[in-house]
């Protein structure tokens, strides 16, 4: 059994974790109310445009269509968002987990190139044989100032890259915020562009100007740059709101932890003073005889 001496110093090291998780439990509550705030308010902008975007392309053949022009896969840009710092559960891991299974297993006859947001993520693939493409497209820590204007510019070069023919197939990896504290990996196909079938069964005629194809020309760009912001704002609010429960578990396991080694210290204690109890009335017992 360990010295009373270890077990107290083990109580004040779980106390001082304890306040640590406790701290950044609480920071990232607040910072989570923020970015979901934000994801809450994209959405229904994001939901529209797409629904405005779906019943457009209804009646279209967008099968020249340069943003829907389906290619060979065989140059394929993976986007993996993670975030900057752990201590947030699974939540990194489940993204890392999620490329690799699209490299290994669904791309694997192609040329896989990774385009990372994220210093966890970027960390784990800069040694990889793969190739990342975050200098070509001129990317700094976009967490540090995530605005629709800087998501806006990465999409337009991703774009640019695509219309070139650099690549055939352009995916996004990212967890999707359900709720504080349920994450879900989602795999999106940010292009080519999947043309959306609408819901709308009414017969009700539209004039459109200018025509039907210049405001698809138009909307796609815009809800191409709407979706990847989207991905970010939700891989952000996913990110507190892994962090936040991972540190409450963390304060949780810590108070019961604390409590554990408190009742073996009693106990030890307690042992201690009465074999010291024993000893003095031994020694008494000695003298007397």
């Amino acid at each position: 059994m360990a010295s009373l001496k270890e077990i107290k110093n083990r109580i004040t090291s779980v106390s001082s974790t304890m306040q640590i998780t406790s701290a950044m439990k609480m920071v990232s509550a607040a910072k989570l109310k923020r970015a979901q705030d934000a994801i809450t308010q994209l959405k229904p902008y994001s939901i529209k445009l797409q629904e405005i975007l779906g019943n457009l392309t209804a009646s279209l053949d967008l099968s020249e269509n340069a943003f829907s022009h389906v290619r060979d896969e065989n140059n394929v840009l993976v986007i993996a968002i993670s975030s900057n710092r752990g201590l947030c559960g699974g939540f990194n891991n489940n993204i890392l987990k999620k490329v690799n299974e699209l490299i290994n297993a669904t791309y694997t006859n192609s040329n896989v190139s990774l385009l990372c947001f994220g210093k966890k993520i970027t960390d784990s693939f800069r040694r990889s044989p793969l190739r990342l493409d975050n200098e070509l497209f001129g990317t700094s820590d976009i967490f540090a100032d995530l605005t629709y204007n800087n998501a806006a510019s990465i999409t337009e070069e991703i774009i640019e890259q695509f219309l070139a023919k650099k690549f055939d197939k352009v995916v996004v990896v990212y967890n999707s915020f359900i709720n504080a504290s349920v994450q879900e990996v989602k795999v999106e196909q940010l292009l080519p562009i999947v043309p959306s079938v609408s819901n709308d069964t009414s017969n009700n005629e539209y004039f459109f100007e200018p025509s039907k194809v210049e405001i698809v020309d138009q909307l796609i760009p815009k809800s191409l740059k709407t979706q990847f912001f989207k991905s970010l704002l939700d891989s952000h609010a996913s990110e507190h709101g892994a962090r936040m429960t991972a540190m409450h578990k963390a304060t949780d396991n810590a108070k019961e932890l604390k409590r554990s080694l408190t009742l073996t210290y009693n106990k030890a204690r307690q042992a201690a003073i009465t074999n010291e109890i024993l000893e003095i009335v031994g020694g008494a017992e000695a003298l007397n005889n």
